[in-house]
């Protein structure tokens, strides 16, 4: 062995070695219960980055364990188009040459969009590797693959025949600098200080952060219970500036403690006020359009955006003595995540799902255990938004995504949905001449069926019967009967409204059984005084770049010590400095040990038994850790027990009798090289390499879990 470990000439030949033994493809046994993790795919726009690199860690450990405790061991990798994301980062690097979406054609476009995501896919997948990744290649799937897509359209289809999905115009979020509309989940909330103007509507005084939108009013509402409006209900109110009458009506939406407890009434531009306007057949009226600016007021303010046109409209209202007072607000507004510009609500007709069938039979679920949390408060978040989830807005105006199978009929203006081919007539009066519809799913929408799809498409994909039981229609594969539900989904808490309990609600509609048992959420990765990593604050830690430097197996470990799945943690390059120490510390026990030929079985003294009975708590200790998911005790556990009671104390007490404790040296060696392998797998390995023919597995990534 060479005197020292070099992980820049192993990982990759290592990586070669499992690759070629076959060890990441597992063999369907139906006498056995698989394990089966599919990974949450990596966006297709960017390199990955640090937290990726703990999903790949963690998720890494649990396969690697299950996989050496004879467990038919799936990990599905794969890529997702990302949509607004993906073409979003393109659209920045259009502008850096001076260019935009609009200087090409939707095909073009899209083209180009898919040749950019095929490079970042073929980086991440290069990453994923080089990180340890032992994932089975050969059912690598992408979000945009033609046989998902097939099974993104079924659903799409039984959604809309089984009256769950609608095309109306709601109110919705939109952002317009992305030029596109965002379901409720995907606004970013923050905090900060406006002024609240107290206007005179002569009957009534309203309070409101946005004076621009008064032309949009049409009503003033109040509480039923708030005693001080009870004589005004049934009368009216005059809106400013333009001097329109307006009824005064009760509802029970308006809170009596905001402002003065009278609310103006704009349908076109609040979620609250449009669900007040349908309860009481108002008129919806825009006056700020998808630019983000004035439409449908008077001409001074035409043209101007919101930002704008609100600072005219003060200077109006002070000129009319129409301001009875302004205060400060602290409040949250809403803000697009890519952009960080601010969200407009607007009315726009879109595709909607209602959620809340779908959301009753998920919370079912979870409240009966059928998909379990780790974590407990974890679960509580999921069963809120299962509770509070409304309508949800499927469409975007962008290019890169899945399109929508909808066709409008330029005759009757209805519209025809399909599974996807394009329908040679209108199925409600039999004209020909259909227009499809321009926008594409949310990239959610599709990423939601990713448990079920992956399984139903792509490698063992031959139809095993005709007549299949999914309620999609969707004949059933090999790998979807075996594989499926799945036994854990492991990913970011940032993401478990977005994507996990929208992956229960589309997994229990299209298959009528929960996407997976178990649900593990990990923390952020922090640096190492507890901030948030973002490139703002000049603090990113590049996984690869610590990979090349230290080791993966450094960084794998450093990336899973001290802090349970579940939290943040705080990462510096002293902590995975730390771990490449490990990993030299391993390596130097293993060639004192291999140093020695190979052992005879001889009659162990008190420090052999010592170690032995050591091991086996170890062993007991660290396997009890990875059944609970308390991952980071067990990777403290076996350090301790390979740095210290193993290397400091046992070995040093050999040297005066190594070959009556070479066969002694050679069982702590390999049962510990078993324990560390999940978590450490390149230089363990390698060390098994080494000397394979004193253990008993030609590989280490195939040998069995120590008992």
């Amino acid at each position: 062995m060479d005197k020292r470990y070099d992980h820049r000439k192993n990982e990759a030949k290592v990586y070669s070695l499992w690759e070629k033994s076959g060890a990441f493809t597992p063999k369907i046994d139906k006498g056995k219960k698989p394990f089966t993790i599919i990974m949450p795919p990596p966006n297709a726009s960017d390199p990955l980055h640090i937290g990726h690199a703990r999903f790949v860690a963690i998720q890494d450990i649990l396969v690697r364990y299950h996989r050496m405790r004879g467990e038919p061991t799936l990990w599905l990798p794969g890529a997702d188009h990302a949509g607004i994301e993906t073409q979003y980062v393109f659209e920045k690097k259009l502008a850096k040459k001076g260019k935009s979406r609009f200087d090409y054609d939707r095909e073009t476009l899209y083209k180009m969009l898919w040749n950019y995501s095929m490079e970042n896919k073929s980086t991440m997948e290069t990453q994923l590797k080089q990180l340890g990744a032992s994932c089975d290649w050969s059912r690598n799937k992408f979000t945009l693959d033609s046989d998902i897509v097939k099974i993104v359209y079924a659903v799409f289809k039984k959604l809309y025949d089984d009256g769950l999905l609608y095309r109306g115009e709601r109110i919705v979020n939109y952002c317009p600098s992305c030029g596109t509309s965002f379901s409720q989940l995907e606004v970013n909330y923050v905090e900060r200080d406006d002024p609240l103007y107290f206007l005179d509507y002569e009957t009534v005084t309203i309070a409101t952060t946005r004076p621009e939108t008064i032309f949009a009013d049409v009503a003033i509402a109040v509480n039923p219970k708030d005693k001080r409006y009870k004589d005004l209900i049934g009368k009216t109110a005059k809106l400013p500036i333009v001097g329109r009458s307006l009824p005064i009506i009760a509802d029970s939406l308006v809170d009596p403690d905001f402002g003065t407890g009278a609310l103006k009434v704009t349908p076109g531009h609040d979620a609250t006020d449009f669900e007040i306007g349908q309860k009481h057949k108002l008129p919806t009226v825009s006056v700020v359009d998808k630019e983000g600016k004035m439409v449908n007021t008077p001409k001074k303010y035409i043209g101007l955006t919101s930002e704008k046109a609100r600072r005219q409209v003060v200077e109006d209202l002070k000129r009319a003595k129409k301001i009875k007072e302004v205060k400060t607000i602290h409040h949250s507004v809403g803000t697009c995540y890519r952009d960080k510009g601010l969200i407009e609500p607007l009315v726009y007709k879109q595709w909607f799902i209602k959620v809340k069938p779908l959301a009753k039979t998920a919370l079912k679920a979870v409240r009966e255990r059928k998909v379990k949390f780790a974590a407990k408060r974890f679960e509580k978040i999921a069963k809120h938004w299962l509770r509070n989830l409304k309508d949800w807005n499927i469409s975007r105006q962008i290019v890169w995504g899945i399109r929508i199978p909808a066709w409008r009929c330029e005759h009757c203006l209805e519209w025809t949905i399909t599974n996807g081919p394009s329908p040679k007539k209108c199925k409600s009066c039999e004209h020909q001449k259909l227009t499809r519809d321009t926008d594409t799913f949310d990239t959610w929408f599709s990423s939601g069926q990713w448990p079920y799809a992956t399984l139903l498409s792509g490698k063992n994909s031959k139809l095993k019967t005709q007549n299949s039981k999914l309620p999609i229609g969707v004949s059933t594969t090999l790998d979807f009967d075996y594989f499926y539900p799945t036994s854990v989904m492991e990913t970011a808490y940032d993401i478990l409204p977005f994507w996990v309990i929208r992956m229960i609600m589309l997994g229990l509609y299209a298959t009528g059984e929960v996407p997976f048992r178990q649900v593990l959420i990990h923390g952020l990765v922090r640096d190492n005084k507890g901030e948030k990593i973002s490139k703002s604050k000049g603090n990113v830690i590049d996984p690869i770049e610590m990979a090349e430097k230290y080791g993966a197996d450094a960084l794998r470990m450093a990336l899973i010590w001290g802090a349970l799945i579940e939290n943040d943690m705080a990462l510096s390059e002293e902590n995975v400095r730390g771990q490449r120490n490990f990993a030299n510390k391993i390596w130097n026990v293993a060639r004192f040990v291999f140093s020695g030929l190979p052992g005879k079985r001889r009659k162990r003294n008190k420090d052999d038994n010592w170690i032995v009975k050591e091991l086996k708590t170890t062993i007991r200790k660290v396997t009890r850790s990875l059944n609970g998911y308390r991952l980071n005790e067990a990777a403290e556990e076996i350090y301790d027990f390979i740095w210290h009671k193993f290397a400091d104390v046992y070995i040093e007490k050999t040297k005066s009798r190594r070959e009556d404790s070479q066969k002694t040296l050679e069982l702590v060696l390999a049962q510990s090289l078993k324990l560390l392998h999940p978590f450490m797998p390149f230089v363990t390995e390698k060390i098994w390499q080494e000397s394979k023919d004193r253990f008993d597995s030609p590989n280490l990534i195939s040998a069995n879990w120590p008992k």
